[in-house]
């Protein structure tokens, strides 16, 4: 059979449309079918990349006797956790009531009202290691709904409640240096000092965490450069093409998970450029623009962990290849969804690379990127989309993390292209109203109250983020105000679990510590002013024209008021206050 998942813009989703399960996309259908029969909702949810989402789909969706079981006792809805980030992280909060182990795929029973009474990840077709049969959960779940059902909506009405009062938080002041430091020294106590990193197994490269570290009041560089180079000596590391895979089953960062991500590659471009690890920045936007980039210029979302080999499916059979065998083999699939905040991190992280290291057409690739997200992923009404493929719009709503990343991009883009277009268009789409998913709104169902930071910035850092760095071009004390009101709320969970709280922390040492801002003017971007000034460790770093300085002054960035008189100066500025301006490169080391 085929099911309603072919026409979805979700290669995840797509994958199972000839699934002999009834499946339905994340919509309003789903629940009132539930309402309908009177049945539960069975919410999978996972990602195109994500093995264990491909066994559990091989051993049991596409098993026609499973399947049946299914139909028959629930309403089956498929979800990609991409496309659905908010709804993936409501589920995820509710599932952490029945399991510790979460991760993907998540598998989760919910009342037609979408409460979920029982959850867990990946189930077998039978059981083992303590861990019962799929058709042995079905069966289960089945039997506690239909003889107990007061029971089962009891449980869940207290999953749903206890979740409401989890998304209030009451905002506390902002840290000081001591407390930064403190909170950096928490981290750095936990470094895993023989392999690097943080952690044991499995171990993940933690982008977050490493550049709050490299941030001066966190004195942790040292740590995140032992990471940096950990990593990239590791079988972590493609050593073919420089693309990270997702994280590493051992210690010593060894048996990857072949999966390739484009958030984990497009962070650590910056871990690498911090460290000074130019080498390892250049084979990571290798592995961006060689594979991820799709036709028209943005980048696709990760690249599988498997591969067809010999005619069988093979984790990690291509990346264990020899460059020699490689080259006769098909390369694992990339999924082309095209994602407006893991864009947004792909954007800001080559243009910052491609100005520091005199890149064009990194900072080329950049702005392709960004013309394209912004040209596509927009509703029919001119709103900001969740996703695209092929150039189509998905229906998903935007999240705070994908606008805060998409316009932390482009304010990189406009210092690193020297052009304030992209500094008012950052500044247009922090104005645009949030939307929250309309299918969750409908049902009632509270947004989930982690807004740590995992595989990347946080909606709250993220547009916490956009917010300081226009204040730091000169838009406005309003902006650090809307950046300290994002982030106060979260400080003190931040201080207690600094690990989860990477991004968030490097913006409250932002704010915390005098704020450095550097512009040369000059009329051709190459030279040694230019050159000394991309190798400054500052807040901001822009190199521009005279004209382009007048353009971001009447764009309203106070920063380059009366900065457009002269050619061949640069202007230090500590805390909004500029020193002469000068001609000597040397004096900007300083």
């Amino acid at each position: 059979m085929t099911n309603r998942l072919a026409d979805t813009l979700s290669p995840y989703l797509r994958a199972h449309a000839d699934n002999p399960v009834d499946w339905h996309p994340w919509g309003e259908e789903a629940f009132a079918e539930a309402r309908r029969r009177d049945v539960p909702l069975l919410v999978s949810i996972g990602y195109s990349t994500c093995h264990w989402c491909h066994v559990m789909a091989r051993e049991s969706f596409a098993d026609d006797a499973t399947a049946a079981q299914i139909n028959a006792a629930f309403v089956p809805v498929k979800i990609d956790r991409e496309e659905h980030p908010e709804v993936d992280a409501a589920f995820m909060a509710a599932a952490s009531a029945f399991t510790r182990s979460l991760g993907w795929p998540l598998t989760v029973f919910a009342t037609p009202a979408g409460r979920t009474f029982y959850a867990g990840t990946y189930f077998p077709p039978q059981a083992r290691g303590g861990v019962p049969s799929f058709r042995d959960v079905l069966t289960a779940v089945n039997e506690a709904w239909t003889e107990r059902r007061a029971e089962v909506e009891e449980s869940a009405d207290a999953v749903a409640d206890a979740l409401r009062q989890a998304a209030t938080a009451d905002a506390g002041g902002m840290p000081g240096a001591e407390a930064i430091a403190a909170a950096a020294a928490a981290i750095l106590q936990r470094e895993d000092h023989r392999h690097g990193g943080f952690g044991g197994a499995p171990k993940f490269p933690m982008a977050t965490t490493l550049r709050f570290l490299q941030h001066p009041l966190a004195q942790g560089a040292d740590a995140a450069r032992r990471a940096i180079d950990a990593m990239s000596a590791s079988p972590l590391r493609d050593e073919i093409d420089g693309g990270f895979f997702r994280y590493a089953t051992q210690a010593d960062w060894s048996v990857p998970h072949y999966e390739r991500m484009l958030i984990d590659n497009a962070q650590l471009i910056d871990v690498a450029l911090a460290a000074g690890r130019d080498d390892i920045v250049r084979g990571i936007v290798g592995f961006l623009l060689g594979v991820l980039r799709r036709d028209g210029g943005a980048f696709g979302a990760a690249q599988d962990s498997e591969s067809w080999i010999d005619g069988e499916r093979s984790e990690g059979g291509y990346y264990r290849a020899d460059a020699r065998d490689r080259a006769s083999l098909r390369p694992p699939a990339v999924d082309g969804k095209v994602l407006t905040g893991w864009n947004g991190l792909a954007i800001g992280a080559l243009a910052r690379a491609g100005a520091r290291l005199d890149e064009q057409e990194w900072v080329d690739a950049a702005a392709a990127a960004a013309v394209h997200v912004l040209r596509v992923n927009r509703s029919a009404a001119g709103a900001l989309v969740r996703s695209s493929l092929d150039g189509v719009a998905a229906a998903a709503v935007a999240t705070a993390a994908d606008v805060g990343l998409l316009a932390d991009g482009l304010l990189a883009l406009a210092l690193a292209t020297g052009e304030a277009s992209w500094a008012t268009r950052a500044l247009a789409l922090l104005e645009e109203p949030l939307v929250a998913d309309p299918v969750l709104s409908a049902q009632g169902l509270a947004a989930a109250g982690d807004d740590s930071d995992g595989d990347l910035p946080s909606g709250a850092a993220s547009r916490a983020s956009a917010h300081l760095t226009a204040w730091l071009l000169g838009a406005g004390d309003e902006h650090r105000e809307r950046a300290v009101a994002l982030c106060a709320p979260l400080v003190e969970r931040a201080l207690q679990h600094p690990l989860a709280y990477g991004a968030l922390l490097r913006l409250c040492a932002t704010l915390a510590a005098p704020s450095r801002q550097v512009v040369a003017v000059v009329e051709h971007r190459q030279g040694a002013l230019a050159d000394a000034a991309r190798r400054v460790e500052a807040d901001v770093v822009a190199v521009v024209s005279p004209a382009q300085a007048r353009g971001f002054a009447d764009a309203g960035f106070s920063l380059f008021e009366g900065k457009d008189a002269a050619d061949g100066v640069a202007y230090d500025c500590r805390d909004f206050v500029c020193r002469l301006p000068t001609a000597d490169p040397s004096a900007l080391s300083v």
